[in-house]
């Protein structure tokens, strides 16, 4: 985990999330293939993310490591 410190903080070191968004269509396509693993199953989903484009590591992380999932996001 990334500690900064900030001069607000009042010198202790702060927890950084150590990502950060930014591309909201893939993140509306991975919730979308979470919700198609959980109501039909993991193939599926699987074929889903295959054809949108998305990488194959994001796919193993988001369907097969769910421990690994990032928060959701703030709309």
């Amino acid at each position: 985990m990334n500690r900064q410190q900030r001069p607000d903080s009042g010198g202790l070191a702060l927890a950084e999330p150590p990502y950060q968004r930014h591309d909201v269509r893939q993140r509306d396509i991975v919730n979308h293939a979470i919700s198609v693993q959980e109501t039909s199953n993991t193939m599926s989903a699987i074929e889903y993310l295959k054809a949108q484009d998305i990488a194959p590591d994001v796919i193993e992380r988001v369907l097969l490591e769910p421990q690994r999932r990032r928060g959701p996001l703030a709309h």
